[in-house]
This record gives structure tokens, C-alpha cells and sequence, in this order.
């Protein structure tokens, strides 16, 4: 009877452990994304690396001091914390040089002519990196110890997962991190606990509706952010944040919650030790910069479901909380609570859930713990919802956010203040003109002059499609009265009525710039540059007009009639250069042709009467030298068959190419194929990014 007994309750157990099984199976919270187990059991302790990504300004005054602390804080935190900075500024990269190896800068991303970044370039970057934990973060966000402590939490789910954590701003801080970068101090040098400091901040801290100040982390995982394409929104200038918590929610590729209660930081307004406090630009300086907020105005219409979920939209439906020493979950739309599971001997973490809908069996599970533990969980749960009352809703997207078009897209400078912000200090331009059927050609061209670190150029957008997609590309850029209103998408290419009508506006602008003081080098947006070809054009000094030969026979003259390249010549700011431009517009604007011919025609006069030996030209009425530039350097894209060799950029660098046209072929896309089979492309039109070297990173 005993071994029947015995029997009967080892059935019975079973049959109990299978349907425990099979209830918190059918509770396990469901995801569109990753299917693996929920339990991640690791033996001993375990730390994830992480990196740190952040886009600072200059390190000078009260900004660079608040700077200053937020990336010391960070630093103090782990050893396994690595950072990375977004920057041009010089200051930057002298910070990062004091602070040692654990700090770099980056300064492969995509940044506006005016040194703001990409925030979709940023975020991609972050994404390349090979640490187990990404965190992207406001530049004057001060973290403390509790922001490790809910990283390693996160990082034992085993489904992918999105944190975000929203972080108050601090009126009057009194505290300094210590020499160590660990310890906080008070204005006596006294250490501060941590706890004492976090209390400082709940107590002080404010949020004053959506802040930009959003800290993001995820898990390097196989599962992307969020569906479809990040667009160009500029970093700090609106809705970048709230689009992607968005899209975040609406993708439901990783678990998306709200760690600001269990993640201790904030942005101190004033320093103790400084003497001005945090201020906003001036409203002059608000309105210039006006542009870039309603791009990403823009951008957060078009691009996702923002526009559509907003007037649904509410807090993150998911919070990380902290209760008794223990995280757990709280989904307040599920009304469902998940605790993360710890079994002894091993350290692991399971989402378990418990429905607080069904009150009886929330009482009965409490029946089981301690009547201490039972107090402490609603003493905590109490804490958390006060929390929440105290600072509002912290991570809602305000539903007052006017999301409309009908605020205007333009950059308000002129020609003129754009000359003075671009030109280097030999008062260089290099003049870019291109259409909307360009445009894409026109990016990949900027895209290798940022490589060569060529700043010194602007944009003139012959349509408004031209002109709002370089706005939104960051781009010096301008339009006037000049601008052709016949352009085609796909028929504008030498020989046509639009090509010769486009060409004619090149050389108008040329002589406008030039008389604003400026030398300029026009440069077709076909051309690949190899290397900057400036010192070498600036080198022939006033007077001289250089441009690219038309030949395309490897021997002989190269400056005869009519193979004078309009599409690249480089063109001094002194008096002959621009009285002879005033000639060669002047006979275009008459001419049924491009301007090409009147190039040749006025400068070398017709038949080439004007010739000097086999590479020059002189206009004897203003007395300005053309100089035809050397084929080997300069080569047109019918010379010696370079677009056909199998590796194009090596076969030019044996050569010494400065440049190399990808002319002399028909048709926009037979052109754009051959620059792309070529690999001489360095866009990506999809993402709206520059390819960069880390893109091969992961």
C-alpha cells in the first residue's frame, strides 16, 4: 500500500507541475518579435559592456561645465562603461584627449554645414556597436549608480528590449563629483550617499512637459528598433525622441518600457560653483535657426505612424520599478504586473505574469510571502504611483504638438551671408547647381567632399524639390530668379534644350559670386573628386581661368576648338576674369546653344584664333589666360577608357586623378549606373546617410 501511495503522489505531483506549467505559459506576455525562451541563466556574475553615445556642444562656459560633470558621472560608474562623442568642435576632441582611452570621438556621422548632427545618423552609428548595451544621452545628463544596476536587470531578458528614461532638470545643484569620479561631495568636501543624492533630485526635480532630455538604451540584439526608415531629423530640434518611442510601440519588435523610476539622473540648471546660470538663445537666434525645427516638423509627418497615433498616443504603456531590493514590471494597459524570477544558485530572470485584474488570485499569491514582504510591495507599489503624480507624465507626447505642413521650409540666408559662413580664408567657393533628377548625385557628391573634408561650398537648387530636399540634408543652399522653369526629371542632358538652358544659369551665378569678392570653382555634381583639386587650381594665380579639356584623343592639343569643359573650371575674383565672364554670358544669352561653346568661342575665340601652344588661350581684349588642365589629372570621361576598366578608382590613382568626369554618356541613368557599378557612390538614398567606414563594424 505504501508503493501505491507513494505512487499516487509522485502522478498527482505530476500532473500539478504540467499544469502550472501550462498556466504561466499561457500568461507569458506575447511578442511580434523574438520567439527564444525567456529565462537566461548565467553562472556567476556578470557584466555587460556598454557604450555610451552623446552629441555635446563646445566645452566653454556654464555649458561645458554641466558637460563636464555628466560625462566625469558616466565615467564613474563602471569600468565597463566605454563612451563616444559626436562632434566637430575642436574642444571636443581636447576633452576627450584629457579623460584618456575610455573616451573618443566620432566625427564619421553625417552634421549640417552649420555643425549640427543627424540624428538618424547618430542613432545608426550607436546601432554599429559591438558592446552588449547601447546608450544614447543628452550631453548634461548626470547619471548615478542606480542607472548600472537597472542595465544589468534589463540586459538578463531574453527578449529584445527598448529602454527609455526621462531625466528632470535640477534648479540649484550643490554637489560636485570628487577627484576619483565616484564620490560626490558637498560644498565642505563631505562625501554624499547615494541615497541621500537621489533623494535630492525626486525632491527638486521637475519636468517641465516632454523634454528632449530622454535617455535611450537598448541590447544589442537581433531584432531591429523599429520598423521602416529613420528620417533626417537634426539632433535637438524636436520630435526626433518622441518618433522613435513611437515607432518603437507601434513596431513591437522589442520590449518597449519606462525606466525613469529606477534610473537615478538629472540635468542641474546651475552649478553652485558657477556664476550664470542655464538660459535660452536669444529670440533673434531662436528664429534663425527656426528651419531646422520645422524640418524635423516635416519629417515627423511624412516619415512612420507619429502622424497618425498621436491623438492616441499616452505614457509607455510598460515601467521598470524597483520594490523591496527587486525590479518588476508594471503594464498598466494590461493591467498585468512581471517580476523578475531569481532561483537560487543560479542568477536568472523570468518575466512571470500576474494579472492584477484577477484581485483573488493577486490575494492568494500575497498569502504566500511574509506579511513584511506583503507591506513592502504595496508600500512600494504606493511609492511608484506618487511618484507618477508628483512629476506628471514624464514620457507623454504632448497632444498640443501642431503637426502640420503649413509652416513654410526655407533657410533664411542670402547669397551673400552663405559666401561668408562657407568660404575658406582665401575666400574660395566651390559652386554646386543641381535639379531635382540630380539630387541623389548631388548628396553622393557632398558625401565625398565631407571625406575630404572640404567645407567651403554651397548649393544653388534650380527647383523647390531641389532646394527643400537640401534644406533637409543640412546643405548651404539657395534659390533665386534665375532658375529655369523647364527642367526635366529624366531629359536633361547634353544636347537638350534643358541642359542648354540649365548651363547658361551656372555661368550667371559664376559671375554674380565673383563680384561678391569670391573666386569660385564650378564643379559639375558628375564629377568624382579623388583629392581636394583646389591648391592645385588656386596655384595659377589671377588672371587665369583653369577648366577641364573636352578632348578625348590621348595625343595632340587639347585646347582645340570647342573642348573647353564648362562643367569644371575654377575662376579668380579679379577684374580681367570678370570682364571676360561678362562676355561669355552676355554671347550665351544670345546663343540657341549651351554655354560651352561661348566658353570657347569668347575666351579663345572662334576656330580657336586665340590659342596658345597646345594648352592655353588668351582673350586679348581683357587679357585673361585660359589654361586647358592636364588630361592625366583632370581626365573628361571619354579619355583612354577609364569608366570601362573593371576597377575605375584604381586605374585613376595610377595616374595621379585629381577628379575624373563621368561625362560623355547619354542618358541620367545610364550615368548614375556607371558611377554606381563603379563603386565611386557614397550615398545611401534610402537611409539619407553618407556611407561611412563603421558601417561595416557589426
Amino acid at each position: 500500500m505504501k508503493v501505491v501511495g507513494s505512487l499516487w503522489s509522485i502522478w498527482l505531483l505530476g500532473f500539478l507541475l504540467i499544469g502550472f506549467s501550462l498556466y504561466f505559459t499561457h500568461h507569458l506576455p506575447s511578442f511580434d518579435g523574438p520567439t527564444a525562451p525567456l529565462v537566461r541563466r548565467i553562472d556567476g556574475p556578470f557584466k555587460p559592456s556598454v557604450t555610451v553615445f552623446s552629441a555635446p556642444g563646445p566645452f566653454f562656459g556654464p555649458v561645458g561645465s554641466r558637460q563636464t560633470l555628466a560625462v566625469r558621472s558616466w565615467l564613474g560608474l563602471s569600468p565597463a562603461i566605454d563612451i563616444v562623442l559626436f562632434s566637430q568642435h575642436p574642444s571636443v576632441g581636447a576633452f576627450a584627449d584629457a579623460l584618456g582611452p575610455r573616451v573618443s570621438v566620432e566625427r564619421n556621422i553625417d552634421f549640417t554645414f552649420l555643425g549640427t548632427p543627424f540624428f538618424h545618423s547618430m542613432v545608426t552609428r550607436s546601432q554599429a556597436s559591438t558592446s552588449d548595451i547601447s546608450v544614447l544621452i543628452d550631453p548634461e545628463t548626470v547619471l548615478l549608480p542606480s542607472f548600472i544596476s537597472s542595465l544589468n536587470h534589463a540586459h538578463n531578458l531574453e527578449h529584445d528590449w527598448f529602454l527609455v528614461s526621462l531625466s528632470p532638470t535640477v534648479p540649484d545643484f550643490p554637489f560636485q563629483l570628487g577627484d576619483n569620479g565616484k564620490d560626490w561631495v558637498n560644498e565642505n568636501g563631505e562625501k554624499i550617499k547615494a541615497e541621500k543624492l537621489q533623494g535630492f533630485v525626486l525632491e527638486n526635480g521637475k519636468w517641465n512637459g516632454y523634454s528632449e532630455r530622454v535617455l535611450m538604451a537598448w541590447n544589442r540584439g537581433t531584432w531591429p528598433l523599429h520598423a521602416g526608415v529613420l528620417p533626417p531629423f537634426l539632433y535637438g530640434k524636436g520630435l526626433h525622441n518622441q518618433w522613435v518611442i513611437n515607432e518603437a510601440l507601434s513596431s513591437r519588435f522589442r520590449l518597449v518600457f519606462d525606466a525613469s523610476e529606477t534610473i537615478s539622473s538629472f540635468c542641474p540648471e546651475n552649478l553652485r560653483n558657477q556664476e550664470h546660470s542655464l538660459s535660452l538663445a536669444s529670440d533673434k537666434e531662436i528664429k534663425e535657426r527656426t528651419w531646422e525645427h520645422v524640418g524635423n516638423l516635416h519629417n515627423a509627418i511624412l516619415y512612420g505612424t507619429f502622424y497618425f497615433s498621436l491623438n492616441n498616443y499616452s505614457n509607455i504603456p510598460t515601467k521598470l520599478v524597483k520594490c523591496d531590493g527587486k525590479y518588476f514590471f508594471i503594464d498598466k494597459v494590461e493591467g498585468a504586473v512581471y517580476f523578475l524570477g531569481q532561483q537560487t544558485g543560479l542568477t536568472s530572470y523570468q518575466i512571470e505574469p500576474m494579472p492584477l485584474k484577477m484581485k483573488e488570485t493577486f490575494r492568494v499569491w500575497k498569502k504566500r510571502i511574509s506579511g513584511y514582504k506583503r507591506k513592502r510591495w504595496m508600500a512600494c507599489s504606493e511609492d511608484s504611483n506618487s511618484v507618477e503624480r508628483k512629476l506628471g507624465s514624464p514620457l507623454k507626447i504632448s497632444s498640443k504638438v501642431a503637426l502640420n505642413l503649413s509652416a513654410s521650409l526655407y533657410l533664411p540666408f542670402s547669397l551673400e551671408s552663405l559666401l561668408q559662413m562657407t568660404g575658406d580664408e582665401d575666400k574660395s567657393i566651390v559652386l554646386l547647381v543641381a535639379g531635382d533628377s540630380y539630387r541623389d548625385m548631388l548628396m553622393s557628391f557632398i558625401c565625398r567632399l565631407h571625406q575630404l573634408f572640404i567645407s567651403n561650398f554651397i548649393v544653388y537648387a534650380l527647383d523647390l524639390e531641389t532646394y527643400h530636399f537640401s534644406i533637409l540634408q543640412g546643405l548651404p543652399v539657395f534659390r533665386d530668379y534665375m532658375a529655369p522653369s523647364n527642367i526635366s526629371f529624366n531629359d536633361c542632358h547634353f544636347g537638350t534644350d534643358c541642359f542648354k538652358s540649365v548651363t547658361k544659369v551656372k555661368s550667371r551665378l559664376v559671375l554674380k559670386i565673383l563680384k561678391l569678392g569670391y573666386s569660385v570653382l564650378l564643379s559639375d555634381v558628375d564629377i568624382y573628386w579623388f583629392g581636394n583639386p583646389l591648391p592645385v587650381l588656386c596655384s595659377f594665380g589671377p588672371a587665369v581661368l583653369v577648366a577641364q579639356s573636352d578632348e578625348y584623343n590621348e595625343t595632340g592639343p587639347i585646347n582645340l576648338p570647342r573642348r573647353l569643359n564648362s562643367g569644371f573650371y575654377f575662376a579668380h575674383s579679379d577684374p580681367a576674369t570678370i570682364a571676360a565672364l561678362e562676355k561669355v554670358v552676355k554671347h550665351a544669352s544670345t546663343s540657341g546653344l549651351s554655354e560651352q561653346p561661348s566658353f570657347y568661342d569668347v575666351l579663345c575665340g572662334e576656330g580657336g584664333i586665340n590659342r596658345i601652344g597646345d594648352d592655353r588661350c588668351l582673350e586679348p581684349e581683357t587679357n585673361l589666360t585660359v589654361h586647358f588642365l592636364d588630361q592625366n589629372r583632370f581626365p573628361n570621361g571619354a579619355f583612354q577608357g577609364l569608366w570601362e576598366k573593371s576597377d575605375v578608382r584604381s586605374a585613376c590613382m595610377r595616374k595621379g586623378c585629381l577628379v575624373i568626369h563621368n561625362n560623355w554618356i547619354n542618358g541620367r541613368k545610364r550615368k548614375l549606373e556607371r558611377q554606381v557599378s563603379s563603386g565611386m557612390w557614397e550615398y545611401d538614398s534610402s537611409s539619407r546617410m553618407c556611407f561611412q567606414a563603421w558601417q561595416g563594424m557589426t
